[in-house]
């Protein structure tokens, strides 16, 4: 029962994380904090926010290996999911501020702005991961699921190519979170995966 509630409160902790962001940007646009242009800075902040959330997402698994702690584990689908809320509020914040909801506009975007598409292939692939990150998918899918939930990868190469061409003028952010994600898709290397557990027996006889 103890083990029960330590790991419920993980989870309400990893929660009220993930949610505290849009609490901290609502009460700034709220508060006429967030700059000369509101929308513009919610769209930024929540899109920036959910590639953190999918970095956090891919990491576990080597995090995982690498301790071998149970919470890590625990976690990976609901930040799946908050990566998945990321994205639909970033694409959210995108009709409202830029289109004003004025989809007869979205074509000349999209001719001007090409880089919505690669967003709109990223935010599919997370809709098609969230709907399938439950055990009935996994027992519907059978050995097809890994495989397929191995496109979060591919999906993490679309939203930098997103943001890359989003930021061209300023690529110094954009080069920090490229080599967080080369850092972890590199760890899914069979030659680097192999070599978590061995680097974790030698940290612990350290």
């Amino acid at each position: 029962m103890a083990t029960q509630r330590k790991w419920l409160a993980w989870r309400v902790a990893v929660f009220l994380a993930a949610l505290a962001p849009l609490i901290v940007w609502s009460w700034q646009v709220a508060n006429n904090a967030a700059g000369p242009e509101p929308g513009r800075y919610l769209l930024l902040n929540i899109g920036i926010g959910g590639l953190w959330m999918l970095l956090f997402t891919l990491s576990l698994t080597p995090l995982t290996k690498l301790t071998r702690w149970k919470g890590f584990a625990l976690i990976r689908r609901q930040l799946g999911l908050w990566t998945l809320a990321y994205a639909t509020l970033h694409m959210l914040s995108y009709a409202l501020f830029i289109l004003g909801l004025n989809w007869a506009l979205l074509g000349s975007e999209i001719v001007k702005r090409p880089y919505i598409i690669v967003g709109m292939i990223a935010l599919i692939g997370l809709a098609v991961l969230g709907a399938t990150s439950n055990k009935w998918s996994m027992r519907r899918l059978g050995k097809r699921w890994k495989p397929l939930h191995k496109f979060s990868y591919a999906i993490l190469g679309l939203v930098l190519l997103h943001f890359f061409w989003v930021v061209r003028a300023d690529m110094g952010e954009w080069a920090m979170y490229a080599a967080i994600g080369a850092l972890v898709m590199a760890t899914r290397l069979p030659p680097v995966s192999r070599t978590l557990p061995k680097l974790r027996h030698r940290l612990s006889r350290a």
